[in-house]
């Protein structure tokens, strides 16, 4: 076996600051499948693009994390306490990173609907970690990645929507994740430095860009979430159906 990545690393070169991704196929007819590749100044990282990015089965389940729910079901059933261990943090942690260097790409590959499914991932497994965490200190040393992990949804489903030329729908999305992040800050006591925070500012950017681009002053869910605070019933009821007209044939749309 030819154990030698020169070729695969020729004509790619490194570029600090940039996410650089790719697929592309491996293994033998019929056995392909597509792997994803990421660029790194020491060489290339490579990643399969279902289940563990790593192609392992933990414990034969598809992810650490589906292997820790049925433990912690496991620990329900006989009235006891389900902790993490040590070793349960490590394997934890090393799962978040996969899924993190995978979402980063997705993103990068914009694979936008991966993407999400990734931070959906990772954003039930942060909050299983949350309930089962073996100690504060391990708590907050994840927690403090929510924010960011929301941001990367955001974006992915924003994107996702312009893509299906659904630009509304977009300024809708940020909407939704500024409001995740906001509850995130409160709930955290960082109230006052939301509006300076770098990645609501980089949010709200790419809704004034939408908004600039489609000439959007405010979108049918907004009219219709002012007319609520209002108790404009009867407006907000004409709203809802045209929000439903508008949905009409895209159930598919995360």
């Amino acid at each position: 076996m030819n154990q030698d990545i020169d070729l695969a690393l020729k004509g790619w070169e490194f570029k600090p600051g940039i996410i650089q991704a790719r697929i592309i196929e491996v293994g033998e007819p019929p056995n392909t499948r597509q792997v994803i590749q990421m660029r790194l100044d020491l060489g290339i990282l490579q990643m399969e693009t279902t289940g563990r990015p790593d192609g392992t089965k933990p414990h034969d389940f598809d992810t650490y994390y589906e292997y820790l729910q049925q433990q912690a079901a496991k620990a329900r059933r006989s009235k006891s306490e389900f902790r993490l261990d040590e070793d349960q943090c490590t394997e934890a942690d090393r799962e978040f990173m996969q899924f993190y260097h995978r979402r980063i790409c997705w993103l990068a590959l914009r694979e936008y609907d991966r993407a999400i499914q990734d931070a959906d991932h990772t954003l039930a497994f942060m909050t299983f970690v949350r309930d089962h965490s073996p100690n504060e200190e391990y708590t907050e040393q994840h927690e403090v990645y929510r924010a960011f992990v929301l941001f990367h949804r955001t974006q992915a489903l924003a994107a996702l929507r312009m893509e299906n030329n659904d630009p509304e729908g977009a300024i809708d999305a940020v909407n939704g994740g500024l409001e995740k992040i906001r509850t995130f800050f409160e709930d955290n006591g960082l109230d006052e430095r939301l509006d300076e925070d770098a990645m609501v500012q980089e949010l709200k950017k790419m809704q004034d860009r939408i908004r600039d681009m489609h000439k959007i002053d405010a979108t049918l869910q907004e009219q219709l979430d002012l007319a609520i605070s209002r108790e404009e019933y009867e407006t907000a009821a004409r709203l809802r159906d045209a929000i439903r007209k508008r949905h009409k044939g895209n159930d598919s749309m995360v």
